[in-house]
């Protein structure tokens, strides 16, 4: 985000672009969301984890009952909004919710 704020605006703007990139992405987005639930007995935060692994699965499968044609028209719209100056400034934010989920899971 930091280094290429202009290809991470344009990977956001493919969401839901097709059918196979829609439901591919929503899956992929479950993995890391149902291992938050599933392991977060050994995390240094366990209710915090089940909370935001419930939340990121629940939205999945509303996303799944979501036309595709809305849910990408939905992500045009929004990296249309997303500057690069934005997503630059966000981008450290990024990191540090990385550094903190390596922290919380290495007991």
């Amino acid at each position: 985000m930091f280094i290429a704020p202009k290809k991470v605006q344009q990977i956001i703007g493919k969401a839901g672009s097709t059918n196979f990139i829609n439901y591919a992405e929503i899956t992929i987005r479950m993995i890391p969301a149902a291992a938050l639930v599933i392991y977060s007995d050994l995390s240094r935060y366990p209710d915090l984890f089940k909370v935001f692994g419930c939340f990121m699965i629940i939205t999945s499968f509303v996303l799944y009952l979501i036309p595709p044609k809305m849910h990408h028209a939905f992500s045009v719209k929004s990296s249309g909004k997303l500057k690069p100056l934005y997503l630059r400034i966000i981008s450290p934010f990024s990191i540090l919710i990385g550094i903190f989920l390596i922290y919380c899971v290495s007991i």
